[in-house]
Parts: C-alpha cells; sequence; structure tokens
C-alpha cells in the first residue's frame, strides 16, 4: 500500500463534501499538474491519503482511499490529463495544520512542507504514521 495527501481549498471542495459522496466518492478531476497527475497514476485501488485543506485551514482534516485507479479526467476532452476517485474514510479528532508539520521530528523531508503548491503528493509511511498520531486517528 502506497499513501498520499491530496489538497482541496474548502471553499471549492471541503471535506464535508467528500464525505457526503459516501461510499462511491468522488473523481479527484482538475488536476492540471503533470508530477500530480504521475502520482495519480502511481495509485492503487485501497491506497490512502490524507485530505488537506489548502489555503483555508492548511491542515490535515481526515483520511481518503483511492477506490478507482487513474482515469481520464471527465472535465476535460485533453487526453493528458487523468484522475482517480476517492471516498472518505474518516476525519482526524484534531486536525494537523502546515505549520505543526513544519516544527514535527520526522516530516522535515516530508513534500507538503517542501513543496507546499502541489495538489497530489506522495507521503512515506514514517510521515503517515506521525501524522496519524498528531491527527488523534489509529493509522
Amino acid at each position: 500500500m502506497n499513501y498520499w495527501l491530496f489538497k482541496s481549498e474548502p471553499d471549492t471542495w471541503s471535506w464535508d463534501q467528500q464525505v457526503a459522496k459516501g461510499a462511491a466518492g468522488e473523481e479527484w478531476h482538475g488536476v492540471r499538474n503533470y508530477q500530480a497527475r504521475n502520482n495519480m497514476r502511481a495509485m492503487k485501488v485501497g491506497d490512502l491519503g490524507f485530505f488537506y485543506h489548502s489555503n483555508i485551514g492548511k491542515e490535515v482534516v481526515g483520511i481518503v482511499e483511492v477506490s478507482a485507479e487513474s482515469a481520464p479526467d471527465s472535465t476535460t476532452d485533453d487526453p493528458r490529463w487523468d484522475c482517480v476517485h476517492i471516498r472518505a474514510v474518516r476525519p482526524f479528532a484534531r486536525p494537523v495544520t502546515l505549520d505543526t508539520c513544519k516544527v514535527e521530528p520526522g516530516l522535515e523531508q516530508m513534500v507538503l512542507v517542501n513543496n507546499s503548491r502541489l495538489s497530489v503528493q506522495p507521503v512515506t509511511p514514517e510521515e503517515w504514521q506521525i501524522i496519524c498520531r498528531l491527527g488523534g486517528v489509529a493509522p
């Protein structure tokens, strides 16, 4: 299993909206960055990810699961862009802020800390454990 982080501005697509999609989940569409797209192409069903509110809050608020592997993005006719489907798994007991990540030992190399603009990014197993502990959820 691999771990990921999905970033969304909560006034565009929030954790609550993701949860409301239920078990069917939602297409993670609209990504127009090659590195982020390539990360999605590497995902497998069952991979887990953090749901991160960017701009407003700047915090990890929950865990999602990849429910469908990479396929053409339905929001464009451009064949370069793919997306996965994700579904909400569980919320964090307490959000984990970007500021917390920046000072937490073991997260110094996390992509979120060093390249906060990338919208879909990998997370190492060690980073996964730390963020889950900080968020008050079992990994």
